[in-house]
């Protein structure tokens, strides 16, 4: 008896002591990670990483002071950009009020094109997340309305300064000293008005995009009320145009914030947000792997323009209204028309990737592995990208097998957030389907 109680408290004693060696080695990785994260933060602490909650927007930057945030702009812009009863300027008429923003920024996608190339006007067509959307047959390739390179995500855009993958948009930040060239331009003109950059690219998107908003369309589709509760101080010649438009439309997308990502939950204290698989893929990004080189604002965005040399849009079969001479190929030389600026392109954000299907301006990669093999090899893909254009950061990292398994786990899971539906609302006020309303898509959508 005196035996059996000895073997009991020495395997009680081993047994806690592995206890505490487990929570031990555990607490070790965090803190290890929490001081990696801070090393690289601009702020000197992890809290640079921590995204706003919903109820905190008014703190995010890049507010316009002639658009304050408001929750009846947010919930106007929510209908709005997913409404089809604004595309009425198609191409053709058959296709008259049947696409909208969310065409080529599907939530289900991460914000972005369900296919490679994202089509609005000329589109028909849906599948489950947009993935089966495609040319109307009556038009042509250069009748659609098809960006030359992928569409980038809406997530995170409140940490935007100038817009596309060439930053062509905004008068502030990167393009000061640029207005020659802007005022010259089919379509920065836009940044004479002197607004940030979400505010200045989506008053031009409703042209772009082949869109009406006035105050009939908008009286018809029953959204005067919501315009007037969301800008009663805004002179109606503003308030119902592609001003008071583009206001409500830019409050929604600075909301997108994806805040319920695991590594969000992880930063504001929840240790058990992220699997240890994808803490040591945190710690590769942070170290090894050098990404926040690159990619070093809180959403893992850049002001930033990078060369790191991956092919172009016009080189996949079926890609639309594009070719080798598209002046979207140079990115930021594209518009600035410095050959220095050639090749380089903006650096996206990194939340809300598992579901993108396409990465990179010219979607050549359709999986996250692949970005990463493609960073560890640190060769260049397009051979039209000169040697010494490419950026200094674009090299070898000798990551082994099981770090780049790593590394993809904490960007395809510690990084998505699982609530995104709720910045797709129930309905929007035409009645019409979304975010498509041609036959073929709502077959697909079962929209009837």
């Amino acid at each position: 008896m005196k035996y059996t109680h000895i073997l009991g408290l020495c395997v009680t004693v081993l047994l806690v002591g592995c206890l505490d060696q487990q929570i031990s080695d555990e607490d070790v990785l965090d803190q290890q990670l929490l001081a990696a994260i801070s090393k690289t933060s601009i702020t000197g602490s992890y809290q640079h990483y921590v995204l706003p909650a919903d109820n905190q927007l008014t703190s995010l930057p890049n507010i316009d002071p002639a658009n304050p945030l408001t929750k009846e702009k947010i919930a106007l812009g929510k209908m709005l950009f997913f409404e089809t009863g604004f595309g009425l300027k198609p191409r053709y008429n058959e296709l008259t009020g049947t696409y909208s923003c969310a065409s080529c920024h599907v939530p289900s996608a991460g914000f972005t094109p369900g296919r490679f190339q994202g089509i609005a006007d000329g589109g028909i067509g849906f599948g489950y997340s947009g993935e089966m959307r495609r040319k109307e047959d009556q038009y042509g390739s250069t009748d659609v309305d098809a960006q030359g390179v992928r569409a980038l995500s809406m997530f995170n855009t409140a940490y935007v300064t100038n817009s596309l993958w060439s930053g062509t948009f905004g008068s502030q930040d990167n393009n000061i000293g640029l207005e020659a060239i802007w005022r010259a331009d089919t379509i920065a003109y836009v940044n004479d008005f002197g607004y940030k950059t979400l505010e200045t690219q989506n008053i031009e998107n409703y042209t772009i995009h082949r869109m009406t908003i006035n105050e009939e369309t908008i009286t018809k589709l029953g959204y005067k009320e919501l315009f007037d509760n969301a800008f009663p101080d805004l002179p109606k010649e503003q308030r119902y145009s592609p001003i008071g438009g583009s206001f409500a439309l830019s409050s929604y997308l600075r909301s997108l914030i994806t805040n319920q990502a695991p590594f969000q939950r992880y930063l504001r204290g929840e240790k058990t947000a992220m699997n240890d698989q994808e803490k040591k893929g945190a710690m590769l990004f942070f170290t090894k792997a050098n990404c926040t080189s690159c990619h070093n604002g809180p959403a893992f965005n850049a002001n930033t323009f990078q060369a790191v040399g991956v092919k172009d849009l016009y080189e996949i079969d079926g890609s639309l209204n594009t070719g080798s001479a598209d002046k979207r190929n140079r990115g930021r030389g594209g518009f600035t028309k410095d050959e220095r600026d050639n090749y380089r392109f903006k650096v996206p954000q990194l939340y809300n990737l598992r579901d993108a299907n396409f990465y990179f301006h010219g979607s050549s990669k359709n999986t996250l592995r692949e970005v990463v093999e493609y960073f560890n090899a640190g060769k260049a893909e397009n051979p039209n990208v000169p040697a010494d254009q490419l950026s200094s950061n674009f090299i070898p990292l000798n990551l082994t097998n099981q770090e780049i398994e790593d590394l993809t786990a904490f960007l395809k899971t510690a990084l998505f957030d699982p609530e995104f539906q709720r910045f797709v609302p129930d309905q929007v006020m035409s009645g019409n389907c979304f975010p498509n309303n041609d036959l073929w898509s709502k077959q697909d959508i079962g929209c009837n």
